[in-house]
């Protein structure tokens, strides 16, 4: 006799529901997964599971929403269905694929149809991948100079040579590009090319040539050994004091900082 009592009205009910909570629960790693982005944090760690006791940025920013509001309290993690968390890796990656296209959405139509140019850098990461960095350079409306972060591409482990890979007669990128756009002006780094060129005079002056050769070696002896290392640290702090007691050196903000060994490379700006 309830009309509210029919079946249909419980599922409907329910149905509404269920979507509310979805929703709350997708905004929430939305939340979280935009606020780590813009502060460049990592999001996944080595343990995850709930009974770690620090489940890493992405998972404990998310127990953070939850603590300061019992709606999303009720929802996300452990209190939401095993098969829609929206935690997981690729749920992760996928937000910020949607991220990465509507900024560049945004990108495309601050430059409309300026004249632009690509600028593309060519480097390798921890893990010894190449990796391309596009910017985007181009004079806005108010006539001011701009450079947007386009994309980053790793490329094949083949790709050791930046100069033969962006000039290439056949394969480089000038020659794709040009395909596709006849009329672009390509212009490789003058800088890149000036380094090339310095490195290449050094190595005919037998005394250059034998400085980098040792100095590779001796970078290479230490950086192989944290325990040299160490050593090399300590010793040199300990000189860097003895000159500053001595008033050899002075003192202030940014002087006398100890970094670490930078393996000599031809491409590698101020190796001359």
């Amino acid at each position: 006799m309830a009309q509210s009592k029919h079946i249909d009205k419980v599922l409907d009910r329910h149905s509404d529901e269920t979507i509310a909570n979805n929703r709350l629960r997708l905004k929430t790693s939305i939340n979280a997964i935009r606020w780590l982005a813009f502060q460049a944090c990592a999001f996944r760690g080595d343990d995850e599971s709930p009974e770690s006791l620090n489940r890493e940025n992405f998972i404990e920013l998310i127990k953070l929403l939850a603590s300061c509001n019992q709606n999303v309290h009720n929802v996300v993690l452990e209190n939401a269905h095993g098969n829609a968390q929206y935690i997981s890796p690729s749920v992760q990656k996928d937000i910020l694929h949607i991220f990465a296209r509507k900024v560049r959405a945004t990108i495309r139509e601050e430059i409309g149809d300026s004249k632009f140019c690509i600028i593309i850098n060519e480097a390798r990461d921890e893990l010894k991948r190449e990796q391309m960095s596009i910017v985007l350079r181009f004079v806005d409306k108010h006539g001011c100079v701009q450079e947007r972060f386009f994309d980053l591409i790793h490329v094949s482990d083949t790709w050791y040579d930046g100069a033969s890979n962006m000039r290439g007669e056949w394969n480089g990128l000038q020659v794709l590009v040009l395909k596709d756009c006849p009329f672009a002006y390509y212009i490789h780094c003058l800088a890149h090319r000036l380094q090339l060129a310095l490195v290449s005079a050094a190595k005919e002056v037998c005394y250059v040539h034998q400085f980098f050769s040792k100095l590779t070696l001796i970078v290479n002896v230490v950086t192989v050994s944290p325990k040299r290392h160490d050593q090399l640290r300590v010793a040199q702090a300990n000189n860097a004091a003895n000159l500053i007691a001595n008033d050899q050196i002075v003192t202030g903000s940014g002087l006398n900082q100890i970094g670490t060994l930078q393996r000599a490379g031809d491409t590698r700006w101020g190796l001359i």
